[in-house]
């Protein structure tokens, strides 16, 4: 789904380019889509005369563009739509906020997104009682924050077939597992295709917004329409907005995959579930539940799935978060890798999504698998640490370790950062702040390897080496920033060597990132040398 690429030539000057092709470089040329020189003001004079446009970037930054590698396009848009309970403080005020939503009848079902009823003070989710009585006879559906699990109404099940003798269901109103997959095929039915169409269309609109220029969509038949993949590729084709990687998580889902122009039969192919909704399979038992989750693929099911699609020359790839969950894809890689060969299986270039209870055995063979671990620094800074949610569902010692981002990079595990949105938002540079002060000071990377995970990872993660730099040969992928402090090399602690921040090193600067900090707000993202998004006025 590559748009087309702008023919015309763009010449962006008197900034600061992040560039490895000149770490002082304060000026670049982009034409035909890719950029073609990186340089400094006065050599910039000699693409001018012929220039199409251009830009006076009045000291601004110029980055590559993000790279998003896990969202649900139609989710976030409709969320962007819905009812957004991320911010409330209390049931009641979410039952205050669904329930104003249902009386307004422009919209034949409520959706809700984003609730965690562990901050609210009793750590109680809805009841149907509670949302009937808040929402009378109008279908709802209350997706929690991490997308796992649902709320519904009693209105919602009477428009329903088959949910209360599915899998997870629970008489009070929530769904998870298959329970829940019924749940959202409900919601697909009702939702008009032209509304789930200008979903897609806002979501990636915003991405733009946000300076990113790819996403990788993870589509599913449990999470999406096979034609939204097809929406994406219509929109991108008619206008400028984000690159779209899409994928199919379908076990045996090869030719299907390949019908739909995926990379890759991978994504929410789901090994288990969330800690949220006490659904991820983990050896011992969450603390605050009996029970140690869901496994829903076991090993020699990985295994077949990795060895397929290796022989399809497709990605395969799995979500998978708990630890027992970690251990079936591990032994079904290590399975996959004796059948096909070490080598096949590297070449595939399989990945991982989300991997946060993984240990160090399992990430060294993973990394020599060539697996990339596609993961969302913004679930710790949002659940991670000692006494947050995860903490809460597991116990403090088995939560601080999560999500060992450092890690992965002493092993050698490619790391591509995403939002997995709409559990969590477009948010590219927070994301790479989250990673570089991660809730286990142990786990913390520089944020330079933090933002190469959201750019670079992001295109490697896709199966291309040929983006998420600026030097000449590359995309014009860009975002264009107003910096609100210092262009600095940040590193998360003195066991950095120095020598990195000296500037006789020729390291590219970066935004001080520092949490006290604003974070950068973009105002010009190109896309294959196209505009995707540009603040009025910004630049002239």
């Amino acid at each position: 789904m590559t748009p087309t690429p702008d023919p015309r030539r763009t010449v962006l000057r008197g900034g600061y380019v992040h560039s490895p092709a000149g770490p002082h470089a304060t000026a670049l040329c982009v034409e035909d889509g890719v950029v073609v020189w990186v340089g400094d003001d006065d050599a910039s004079a000699h693409f001018v005369d012929n220039a199409d446009r251009v830009v006076e970037l009045d000291g601004r930054l110029v980055t590559p563009a993000f790279v998003d590698a896990h969202v649900h396009l139609a989710q976030t848009g409709l969320a962007m739509g819905g009812v957004d309970l991320t911010g409330a403080p209390t049931r009641e005020a979410a039952l205050a906020a669904v329930g104003a939503a249902a009386r307004r009848p422009d919209f034949p079902i409520v959706l809700g997104f984003g609730w965690d009823e562990t901050t609210w003070p009793d750590r109680r989710a809805f009841t149907r009682e509670e949302l009937d009585r808040a929402t009378g006879s109008r279908p709802t559906y209350l997706a929690r924050v991490d997308e796992h699990c649902a709320a519904v109404n009693t209105a919602f099940l009477d428009a329903a077939d088959g949910i209360a003798t599915a899998d997870g269901f629970d008489p009070c109103g929530l769904v998870t597992r298959e329970a829940h997959h019924r749940a959202r095929d409900i919601t697909f039915r009702i939702v008009p295709r032209s509304h789930r169409e200008d979903a897609i269309q806002a979501a990636l609109r915003q991405a733009a917004v946000q300076g990113v220029g790819m996403v990788h969509e993870l589509g599913a038949p449990h999470l999406s329409l096979p034609t939204d993949l097809d929406t994406c590729r219509e929109l991108t084709a008619r206008t400028v907005l984000p690159e779209v990687i899409g994928y199919w998580g379908e076990l045996d889902g090869v030719e299907t995959a390949r019908e739909l122009g995926c990379a890759g039969a991978a994504g929410d192919l789901c090994v288990d579930g969330s800690i949220g909704s006490r659904t991820s399979a983990v050896h011992a038992p969450y603390v605050d539940a009996d029970t140690v989750g869901h496994l829903y693929l076991d090993a020699a099911q990985v295994a077949r799935h990795v060895i397929a699609c290796t022989r399809a020359g497709l990605q395969a790839g799995f979500h998978v978060i708990g630890d027992r969950g970690v251990a079936e894809v591990v032994a079904g890689f290590c399975q996959a890798a004796e059948q096909v060969g070490k080598a096949a299986v590297v070449a595939g270039r399989h990945r991982l999504e989300h991997l946060e209870m993984v240990s160090a055995d399992q990430i060294r063979l993973l990394a020599e698998l060539g697996v990339v671990a596609s993961v969302q620094p913004m679930f710790d800074h949002l659940w991670g640490g000692a006494d947050s949610l995860y903490a809460q569902r597991l116990g403090a010692d088995r939560a601080l370790p999560m999500n060992p981002y450092a890690s992965f990079g002493r092993h050698g595990l490619t790391l591509a950062f995403g939002s997995d949105t709409p559990v969590t938002r477009f948010d590219p540079w927070g994301a790479v702040r989250a990673a570089a002060w991660h809730r286990n000071p142990q786990e913390r990377m520089t944020v330079r390897a933090a933002f190469s995970a959201h750019t670079r990872g992001g295109w490697r993660a896709a199966g291309r080496d040929e983006g998420g730099v600026l030097a000449p040969g590359a995309p014009a992928c860009l975002a264009v920033w107003d910096v609100p402090g210092e262009l600095v090399v940040q590193t998360p602690d003195e066991r950095v060597a120095a020598w990195s921040t000296d500037p006789r090193a020729g390291v590219p600067h970066l935004p001080d990132l520092h949490p006290d900090l604003a974070l950068p707000s973009c105002v010009l993202t190109m896309v294959h040398g196209a505009v995707a998004f540009e603040e009025t006025g910004a630049l002239t």
